[in-house]
């Protein structure tokens, strides 16, 4: 069976990138943006940053910014309604996944109308039209939404969140920017940083995993794991380095899918609003000692490109703890928790583990699991 890969159109890299924002719109003939971002973004100047570009090009635009960290189905909702009242005709997603994937979701259903119903974007929804052109602009390293096919919504009713693939809704540019993350706090930077390493782990050693997208994942390893340390002290280096490796993850996992480790957090967000790159940091190690048995001798070359050396001498058993032992001291190093002590109640780690299960991500995992290996999972880490 031919193995599908689907990229951007056109992706820019580097300091100043978001100035070809102008170029783009212009080449594509493109006359008012509908600009998605959120609130915080927008009080602390960085989606300035792009409208300042807008306004020198004079190029109109419209601001939307009822976007949650967790985006819901009601921002999506809202957010059609106003792109209609705008009359734009592309998109500007400036933020991490939550404005990206709120964008997406708009984007999809305006040129999609029979899926105005959000929860019928679930899983891979079979939509006929591209969604409304969107530039997409990160200002986080950790999602790649901005060249990934997938989106997540918040169902915020019944408390779960719903991971929807759809080819159409990949942005048609990218502008990848390390200035415009260079504003993140420590604490996001780590989060952000680690939802892009379990992209790459987990998208390296997925079911749907082959050699194509191990190639994306083994370097985005590499990258995120000397750059990581240095983005959260605010390096430049250190951030253009991520600005990278996220993206190279991207490439991957959007194509190959993910694991449990995904739908172990997925359900955390949707419950407790915790960030999603939190979750997936403390999930991580416990998930690839589960997974470990499934793996081959991938986690030889996880730990290779974690910097681990003289693995070529080591066992397996060795090399597997070693690739685990340094995604562990990394995340330490960043001030990551350890465990979920004190985001999880006991009480529902029943609804956690069921929700998990039929989490768009878990098929994807390399050893099949169940409900109950779900749970045990969430009570060891407690």
């Amino acid at each position: 069976m031919a193995a599908r890969f689907i990229l951007n159109e056109t992706s820019y890299h580097g300091s100043g990138a978001i100035k070809e924002i102008a170029t783009e719109t212009k080449a594509r003939g493109f006359k008012k943006a509908f600009v998605c971002s959120d609130a915080d973004l927008i009080q602390f100047g960085v989606t300035k940053k792009v409208l300042d570009v807008l306004e020198e090009a004079k190029i109109a635009y419209t601001v939307y910014s009822d976007i949650k960290p967790n985006p819901t189905i009601e921002n999506v909702q809202n957010g059609v309604a106003e792109f209609k009242k705008a009359e734009a005709d592309y998109i500007i997603a400036i933020g991490g996944g939550s404005s990206i994937d709120t964008a997406k979701a708009i984007g999809i259903i305006i040129t999609n109308p029979e899926f105005a119903d959000v929860r019928s974007l679930e899983g891979v929804a079979d939509t006929k039209n591209k969604c409304v052109p969107i530039f997409a602009v990160p200002t986080t390293a950790g999602t790649a939404a901005e060249v990934t096919i997938n989106y997540v919504i918040t169902d915020s009713q019944n408390n779960r969140k719903m991971v929807c693939v759809d080819p159409h809704d990949i942005p048609v540019v990218a502008f990848v920017d390390p200035d415009m993350m260079a504003t993140m706090p420590k604490g996001l930077t780590a989060a952000t940083g680690m939802d892009a390493l379990t992209h790459a782990i987990e998208g390296y050693i997925t079911k749907g995993a082959w050699t194509l997208s191990d190639m994306f994942h083994l370097k985005a390893i590499e990258i995120i794991a000397a750059s990581l340390r240095g983005a959260v002290d605010n390096t430049p280096d250190g951030r253009e380095g991520m600005a990278l490796g996220q993206y190279i993850a991207g490439m991957g996992f959007s194509n190959v899918g993910l694991g449990i480790v995904h739908s172990m957090a997925h359900p955390l967000g949707a419950l407790y609003d915790t960030p999603h790159g939190i979750a997936n940091a403390i999930i991580l190690p416990t998930v690839m000692e589960y997974n470990a048995e499934a793996t081959g001798d991938k986690y030889k070359y996880i730990a290779q490109a974690m910097g681990v050396s003289g693995t070529e001498n080591m066992t397996q058993e060795e090399y597997r703890k070693a690739a685990i032992d340094a995604v562990k001291k990394l995340s330490q190093d960043i001030g990551i928790p350890a465990t979920l002590r004190d985001i999880v109640k006991k009480e529902d780690i029943a609804f956690l583990a069921q929700s998990a299960f039929d989490d768009a991500c878990r098929p994807g995992n390399p050893k099949d699991t169940s409900v109950e290996d779900i749970t045990k999972l969430y009570e060891s880490l407690l």
